[in-house]
């Protein structure tokens, strides 16, 4: 039979089956840091509204440190031999990670444990735990998009003058550096740590003092009680801060967001890893070979991270099922808010590593990438030198579509053909549009704010150290 922390009556159904089926304890067991902690903060929230004298919440503060260095290593490594779970008293197993804490507190200190939940319920004790984590695990998604961020102004810095084909619908479009590529990865990362850091905002406010849902009744000092929690606010409101998940579901859409760029990134580097392009390679370590094919390097770490942003977009959803048709208060199907949020947690941290690791590692091609580059990606620019020559952009466009098909005709590359080739289409072109078929040339022209020119991705670069002196 499962132990409670209510009075549970010996003619109600006692099943095994339904005492596994309600517990919650195998997930949140990894809160037990943030519910000690916020014990021992609440206990001395009592002491001050004289619930506890001096002399009991000091024992209840000193057992629970005594706990918090016990308990939270084994948490950390369940499978350390020797070591019996706390959470097992007399045979019976706690429901949830509060359960397990109170039944341990009780084993140090006795009767003087049963003190510790005086006004307080497991509702606020839940999201107050939860946003304790949060607190901690959105900073650490935070510093793994950082190192990202740093290994991808490193390659940038290492090869800002290599050039390839930029791409859109995966066609050459115009030509770009490979340094400003990887800057597009850094500024959309950039958005990432700071869509995070908007969710933190939130995140940052204790439920502490709102009871099961109407409020606490010893006069608790929340303010000073949040402060010591290190939150930096309350919630408003005692009936919303019990019911509230908001600040989840924020967090794994920010997650599901970094892992869409993540999945693209590695979408890029899976394609550009393939022996028609040939522009990177993975080391040895992030790519594998196959069981029967020897000759394979097939880039498994990419292809993972691809396939783990579906789990991710689908922890995001299933809060979203869970929440959506709930009354006002608490409600237990609110138990099933952890396992989505530590294991998008978990995955957004872990795929951060990875990709960092890769982009530090992996193997640049630059002469594929500027080989790869066709003439025909110069398109724009033989538009804007007949622009120059006065005739207006969109009857250049068109002439120069009917000039690309004519070469491709002919199966010559455009800079092949003769002028009077070029002039069967326009007679303004003349002699100065050879000049034109310089890939370097179109590259350094655009040159405007946020471009592809070397001094724009310099200054890309320049403002990235910035942001990442910033933090």
């Amino acid at each position: 039979m499962t132990k409670t922390l209510w009075y549970k009556s010996k003619k109600g159904l006692t099943s095994g089956l339904v005492d596994g089926f309600q517990q919650s304890f195998s997930v949140d067991k990894r809160l037990a840091e943030e519910d000690i902690v916020g014990s021992i903060a609440y206990a001395q929230a009592l002491k001050q509204a004289k619930v506890l004298s001096g002399r009991d919440a000091m024992i209840i503060k000193k057992n629970l440190l005594k706990m918090r260095g016990q308990i939270i290593p084994f948490i950390s490594r369940p499978a350390l031999a020797g070591k019996k779970q706390f959470a097992v008293r007399n045979g019976a197993k706690a429901e949830d990670i509060h359960t397990a804490v109170e039944m341990e507190l009780t084993k140090l200190a006795g009767k003087l444990a049963g003190k510790i939940h005086t006004g307080r319920s497991r509702n606020e004790q839940v999201v107050a735990d939860e946003r304790l984590y949060l607190k901690k695990a959105v900073a650490g998604i935070q510093a793994g998009i950082h190192n990202l961020q740093q290994e991808i102004v490193s390659q940038a810095q290492t090869h800002i003058k290599v050039m390839m084909p930029g791409y859109t619908h995966l066609q050459q479009a115009q030509p770009i550096l490979f340094s400003y590529y990887l800057m597009s990865w850094f500024f959309a990362l950039q958005r990432d740590k700071e869509r995070l850091g908007d969710c933190l905002d939130r995140i940052d406010a204790s439920p502490y003092g709102s009871g099961a849902l109407a409020g606490n009744a010893y006069k608790i000092d929340r303010r000073k009680l949040a402060k010591q929690l290190g939150f930096g606010g309350v919630s408003d409101n005692a009936l919303d801060a019990i019911s509230d998940r908001d600040f989840i579901i924020e967090c794994l859409s920010g997650c599901a967001i970094l892992m869409m760029h993540l999945s693209r990134v590695c979408e890029d580097l899976v394609i550009w890893s393939t022996g028609e392009f040939g522009f990177v390679r993975m080391a040895e370590g992030l790519a594998t070979s196959s069981s029967l094919m020897p000759q394979k390097h097939n880039p498994d770490a990419l292809e993972l991270i691809r396939g783990k942003t579906g789990r991710v977009y689908g922890n995001l959803f299933n809060i979203l099922t869970v929440m959506k048709g709930l009354p006002g208060g608490y409600n237990k199907d609110m138990q099933e808010d952890k396992a989505p949020m530590f294991d998008s947690v978990d995955t957004a941290r872990a795929c951060l590593k990875i990709l960092a690791l890769a982009i530090k590692t992996m193997k640049i091609f630059p002469d594929r990438m500027s080989q790869a580059i066709n003439s025909r990606i110069l398109a724009t620019d033989i538009a804007d030198y007949l622009v120059k020559k006065g005739v207006p952009f969109r009857p250049s466009h068109h002439i120069v579509s009917k000039l690309v098909r004519y070469a491709i005709d002919q199966q010559q590359p455009v800079e092949s053909l003769k002028i009077n080739d070029f002039r069967r289409f326009s007679p303004v072109f003349d002699k100065d549009v050879y000049k034109i078929f310089d890939i370097r040339k179109s590259i350094e022209s655009k040159s405007t704010l946020g471009g592809t020119a070397t001094p724009m991705v310099k200054q890309q670069i320049k403002t990235a150290k910035r942001m990442l002196e910033r933090g």
